[in-house]
Parts: C-alpha cells; sequence; structure tokens
C-alpha cells in the first residue's frame, strides 16, 4: 500500500521495537527523528515497513538528489539509529541534531549505524568549528544538551555557542532557516547531571510543534526516558511557569511504551510501584484531541518479569488517560499489515488519517450491520430485560 505525507504532521513508522518519527513541516521540508530500517522488513512474511525504502522516494530533491532537511538522533542505541549509514549514502541530510554523548561514546559500545553517526557528527563539528559556524546544508549540526566536554577537546571546543542548544529553550531554525511561522521545538532534556549517566537517560525530549496561521499540531517525543527524568521535565516546567511547552495533542509513549516510564523503584520504595503522579501530569496537558503511540511491536496479553517492551501493564495505562486514543504501530490498523500512523495539520486541527485499511474494514462492518438488521422498521415485540 502506498504511503503519502500530510502537507503538514506527522508519521509514525511501524518499524518493530525502534522509533522513526517522520515530521513534516512542510512538504520542502522534513525532519526525521530516530530511525530503525529493517533489511528482513523486505520480506513477504514480515510485516514490518522498511522505513527508507518508503521515505526516501517521498523527500523532496535538491541537485537531483533526495533532500532530508533535519536528522535528530534521541540517543546512539540501535533501535534509534538503524540504516543511518545507508540515509547518508542515499540522500542529503542538511542538519544533524544529537546530543554531546556520541563524543564521548565514540570509541565505545555502538553499532555500525551508530558510529557511522558519530563519525559524521564529528566530521561536521570539525568543519564547523573550522569554518567558525559558516557551512553549508549537508555540513550543519546543532548540539543538544550541555556541551562541557567540547571544552577538553581541541577539535571541538571552539564550536560556536549558536550551535548548541540547552534545556528549557526552543529552536525555530531548520538547516539555517527561521521557520517560526511553521515549526517550534522546545527542548526539555538532557539534563547537565545525566549526561555522563546510563544512555537511555541522555535521551533527547522535545516538544515538536508544526503550525500554520489557523492550527498547529504539538507531539512530546522521549527517547528511551524512564521515571526520573520524565518527573523532572513535569517538575521543571511547572517550577518555570512553562505549562504550554509540556502540552501534547500527540504523545510517543518513552521506550516503546516501557513500564519504566511509570513504574519505578524508588530509594525509599520495597518494590516497585506504580508512580500515579507522571500518569496525572501527563493526563492534565493533553489537549482535547489527544494521541498516545506505542512505537512497537503488538501489544502482548501479559508479561513475565524481564520481558523487553511493550509492556502490557504500561499500554493499560495509557489506554486509560488517553484524550482520544491509543494506538500502536505494530497494530495498526492490523497486526498483518501495520500501516504508518498518520496526523495532518490543518486549517482547523490536527487530524488523525484514517487507513485505507481502517476504511475498508469500517465499511465492511457497515454493510455487515445493515445485512443483519435487515427492514429499517422497528421491531413490534419488545426484548431485552423485562419481557415476561
Amino acid at each position: 500500500m502506498g504511503v503519502t505525507l500530510p502537507k503538514q504532521g506527522f508519521v509514525f513508522w511501524p518499524v518493530g521495537c525502534g522509533d522513526s518519527t517522520t515530521v513534516v513541516i512542510d512538504l520542502d521540508t522534513i525532519m526525521q527523528i530516530d530511525l530503525h530500517h529493517l533489511e528482513c522488513a523486505d520480506g513477504d512474511d514480515d510485516p514490518r515497513l522498511p522505513i527508507l525504502d518508503r521515505l526516501i522516494p517521498l523527500l523532496p530533491k535538491r541537485n537531483g538528489k533526495p533532500y532530508l532537511a533535519l536528522f535528530v538522533l534521541t540517543h546512539p542505541d540501535k533501535d534509534h539509529c538503524l540504516g543511518f549509514g545507508e540515509l547518508l549514502k542515499r540522500a542529503t541530510i542538511g542538519e544533524l541534531w544529537f546530543s554531546p554523548r556520541v563524543f564521548w561514546e565514540h570509541e565505545g559500545d555502538l553499532c555500525e549505524d551508530a558510529q557511522a553517526f558519530c563519525d559524521e557528527a564529528m566530521r561536521r563539528v570539525k568543519k564547523t568549528v573550522k569554518n567558525n559556524g559558516k557551512v553549508e546544508s549537508g555540513d550543519r549540526i546543532r548540539v543538544i544538551g550541555y556541551a562541557d566536554v567540547l571544552a577538553e577537546k581541541d577539535d571541538y571546543k571552539d564550536l560556536p555557542p549558536d550551535r548548541i542548544t540547552v534545556p528549557g529553550n526552543a529552536v525555530t531554525e531548520v538547516d539555517s532557516k527561521d521557520r517560526k511561522d511553521a515549526f517550534r521545538a522546545f527542548i526539555h532534556a538532557p539534563f547537565k547531571d545525566d549526561a555522563a549517566g546510563e544512555r537511555n537517560e541522555t535521551s533527547i525530549a522535545m516538544q515538536v510543534a508544526v503550525k500554520n496561521k489557523t492550527a498547529d499540531g504539538k507531539a512530546m517525543t522521549f527517547g528511551d526516558l524512564s521515571y526520573p527524568t520524565l518527573r523532572r521535565i513535569f517538575d521543571e516546567s511547572k517550577k518555570n511557569k512553562r505549562d504550554g511547552d509540556i502540552a501534547w495533542d500527540l504523545f510517543l509513549a518513552p521506550h516503546h511504551c516501557s513500564k519504566s516510564a511509570m513504574y519505578w523503584k524508588g530509594l525509599d520504595d520495597a518494590d516497585e510501584t506504580l508512580k500515579q503522579d507522571i500518569l496525572d501530569d501527563i493526563e492534565d496537558a493533553g489537549g482535547t484531541i489527544g494521541y498516545m503511540i506505542s512505537s512497537s511491536d503488538p501489544i502482548p496479553a501479559s508479561n513475565t518479569p524481564g520481558d523487553n517492551p511493550p509492556h502490557a501493564k504500561a499500554a493499560k495505562h495509557y489506554r486509560e488517560i488517553a484524550p482520544t486514543d491509543f494506538l500502536c504501530t505494530g497494530e495498526h490498523p492490523n497486526e498483518q499489515d501495520p500501516q504508518p500512523i498518520i496526523f495532518e495539520v490543518d486549517e482547523e486541527c490536527l487530524k488523525y488519517r484514517e487507513s485505507k485499511s481502517v476504511a475498508k474494514a469500517a465499511s465492511g462492518l457497515a454493510a455487515a450491520v445493515a445485512a443483519a438488521r435487515g427492514s429499517d422498521a422497528p421491531p413490534r415485540d419488545r426484548v431485552g430485560f423485562g419481557r415476561d
């Protein structure tokens, strides 16, 4: 089934347990947050989509080559960067966003594509420093987070300050163009004291908004963050009276619908417990129209201790607080033929684009119901409870 991008909006791709989110600022300005391209998804028996084979033909062209305005890597785990080396070969990437963590994991425990990303990020940083920030599309970067580590390295210590964005600030520029008319990314994390911690907790967290003259859509993305960092994001936003920066219409469940976002064993806890406070805050930040998305394989009926995400009890709680619906990429519209979950911002509001498979199923169901009903005339006899 063919995929078309919205004129403005968001696309969540069915790539198994991994993140691949496309943000359409306009059809000439595409932003990709993370990538999980599976070569095996080309097989007829694999329901997951090989995202690069679907996305690259949809990109605009510059100098005859597909052009991706911006790629954001939340953190260098395999399920967030798989296929980056191929993307780099097949398309021009105007700008890269990444956290400082990549600088000291360059020689660490990284998969091949994470290493390719680190190599490319470092190439761009060196060129940016050498040219005092005056570089062309295809060489641009933005470091997201506190970059103190750069001061220790001769190749990076003179990175221009305008190429660094710390939490608590918004960005409206994409590949050197100010797009405040259509785009805003508010940076929530990584926090400075998480920079040397566990890799998942260094994830870039953002509120990404696309807008036109009359409407907008806001998506919250958190990479693989867990409860303590999520708690801190909401606390910092409240303390600084930035409730608008945690508002969401789309909420991408952290770490592929992991229970670690809401179940945690604190210092005073004997066991892992549900942290209802974070669920309450997430619910309060949701819009009237609000969808929660699990970028994962289908949600299991239950889990056993030690299971990887997605976690059934996390999905249960998200379903309870979702203003409109909870959707899983691996189940949309069904597990046998999952299709991208697409939202479009039109002149009125953010709208869910119904999958053709869903529409076809709904049409078939309506016909079946009509056939079962027979005549439109109401029944003459009372039926149900109370009948003698």
